[in-house]
């Protein structure tokens, strides 16, 4: 049976389906090439997948209702890994019709797209960007959040809170996992290490925002795919009832009581302040950057910080990756795929 992945040309989808057709399993992968960044990072990706022939691909916009249903008609897969959105906190202020087609009505289509041919588990993509304008961390599943302060964020928590509704009404077992800030070879080009990257290469001013005052949770590419096939492989049960004297945020926001259902972060447990991943590419680039220093931009947050207890309690979860080795495999791998023959975007 087969696995559909959806976002295969993108930065994460593309990993976790290459992962899986490594180790035998046939995929299906979904992905509608929006030109949100440069194309031809997203072809050179899935031309790394064609070589199986477990592959498969679908071009299509999850928008497309009928096309998407009738890719589920066709497949029946056993497992969806939903990684496709728009994604980015910045642009969302500028385009957010964009993030309501992709992440609300896109995700609607693969939730209906379950409940007619139902997989054994929907794993989907939601985000750090949820905690928003919560200020306790390491931030934590268990904690409410609903205040995001961006409508990227906005609508990856209506993500979470219609699948509840879907695992409740329909028995669908959902999982979703809050990203933060995944970055490796093959990485998105809005990401700040790939924004540095090629501007300090070209001796180019890099921003800074909230003068350097930042901090985020980075995880590397692999240790995110490691723990998304762990979790696809383990679908979630209802969590045990609250007690009649239980405190009043019960039911527990990472769970439910109602539904298979749940909620975990995937990040690395150790945040980096930007200043020294900034020094760590200096030293892999061999390059000193010239920082011109902004203010805090609308929509961000000044640190991430994941709480992963619950996810290496229930997968093994473990990060593997230093942030030293990570910055330097993303350069090497920089320096390779952008060539004079092949300039960056």
């Amino acid at each position: 049976m087969s696995i559909l992945v959806t976002g295969s040309a993108g930065f994460i989808g593309h990993h976790v389906a290459l992962a899986l057709v490594r180790r035998g399993e046939t995929v299906i992968g979904l992905d509608n090439y929006a030109p949100y960044y440069d194309p031809r990072l997203k072809e050179a990706r899935t031309e790394r997948l064609r070589p199986f022939a477990r592959f498969s691909e679908a071009r299509l916009d999850l928008a497309d209702a009928a096309g998407v249903m009738a890719l589920f008609d066709r497949h029946r897969p056993r497992l969806v890994i939903h990684l496709a959105a728009q994604a980015g906190v910045r642009h969302s202020l500028e385009n957010p019709r964009a993030y309501l087609d992709s992440n609300v009505t896109g995700f609607f289509n693969i939730l209906e797209g379950c409940r007619a041919f139902p997989p054994a588990h929907l794993v989907f993509a939601s985000t750090s960007s949820v905690y928003g304008a919560n200020t306790v961390r390491p931030y934590s599943p268990h904690a409410t959040a609903d205040h995001p302060v961006s409508f990227y964020a906005a609508t990856k928590r209506a993500n979470e809170v219609m699948a509840h509704s879907h695992a409740h009404l329909h028995g669908l077992p959902c999982t979703g996992l809050r990203f933060f800030t995944v970055y490796g070879p093959w990485g998105r080009p809005d990401m700040a290490l790939f924004l540095f990257t090629r501007a300090m290469l070209a001796g180019q001013p890099i921003a800074v925002f909230n003068d350097g005052q930042m901090a985020r949770d980075f995880t590397y590419i692999d240790d995110i795919v490691a723990g998304v096939l762990a979790v696809a492989e383990a679908p979630p049960t209802p969590h045990p009832a609250p007690a009649p004297d239980a405190p009043a945020t019960d039911p527990d926001p990472a769970g439910s009581p109602i539904a298979p259902f749940a909620l975990h972060n995937i990040g690395n447990g150790r945040p980096v302040p930007l200043l020294r991943l900034i020094e760590l590419l200096e030293e892999a680039l061999g390059v000193t950057a010239i920082k011109d220093m902004h203010p805090m931009q609308p929509g961000d947050v000044p640190a991430t910080w994941a709480d992963v207890s619950d996810l290496t309690a229930a997968t093994g979860y473990a990060p593997e990756t230093p942030v030293e080795v990570g910055v330097r495999r993303f350069v090497d791998w920089y320096r390779d795929f952008y060539t004079p023959d092949r300039p960056g975007p």
